[in-house]
């Protein structure tokens, strides 16, 4: 019952929650609830991202259901986007990205666990290279970056505190709360 009673308060105030690893089952009720408050109103939904990241191609399904969606997302880092959910995170536009003071950053590039044959081992090489490629190409789209300076940014894993996050171009702004949103457009 309180469980119900804290999913309609959500609903009720367009805030989204994705808070832990990134799956097929966490995009998949993400996806849903972007659909439904799209369709519920045109007023702005508020994504919440705590997440270390997950599976790529889930985090690519969030990040597209953001774009196809015609209503404006606010993505708000707080506790720590890694990975996948900086995929997800930068589906917005930088104006819409902002975060929570104690937030860490984390991009990197895909890792993977090869196994199988020899032929299905570079397969899946190929396809992590791919990945790499595709990843480091949004990151730099989305924080003005060079293409290549992005790929040898996310060559070993790369923390960033909110304020190397705002120079970087991940994050506009450093909100302290709620009220901060205000001035969003």
């Amino acid at each position: 019952m309180r469980g119900q009673f804290l999913e309609e308060k959500a609903f009720k105030s367009r805030t989204i929650f994705l808070f832990g690893a990134i799956s097929d089952s966490t995009a998949a009720d993400t996806a849903r609830r972007l659909v439904a408050l799209a369709a519920d109103s045109s007023a702005p939904i508020h994504v919440l991202v705590s997440s270390p990241g997950g599976h790529l191609e889930s985090g690519d399904a969030i990040h597209d259901i953001v774009k196809f969606i015609d209503v404006p997302v606010f993505m708000i880092g707080t506790g720590w986007v890694g990975s996948a959910a900086t995929h997800v995170y930068l589906s917005v536009p930088r104006e819409r990205r902002v975060c929570l003071p104690q937030t860490r950053f984390l991009i990197h590039q895909p890792s993977g666990g090869a196994g199988g044959m020899a032929t299905d081992i570079a397969i899946q090489a190929r396809e992590i290279v791919k990945a790499r490629e595709r990843i480091a190409a949004v990151i730099a789209r989305e924080t003005g970056r060079s293409h290549e300076q992005v790929l040898l940014d996310i060559e070993r894993d790369n923390w960033m505190s909110p304020e190397e996050a705002v120079d970087y171009g991940l994050v506009s702004r450093v909100i302290q709360s709620r009220s901060d949103l205000t001035d969003l457009k």
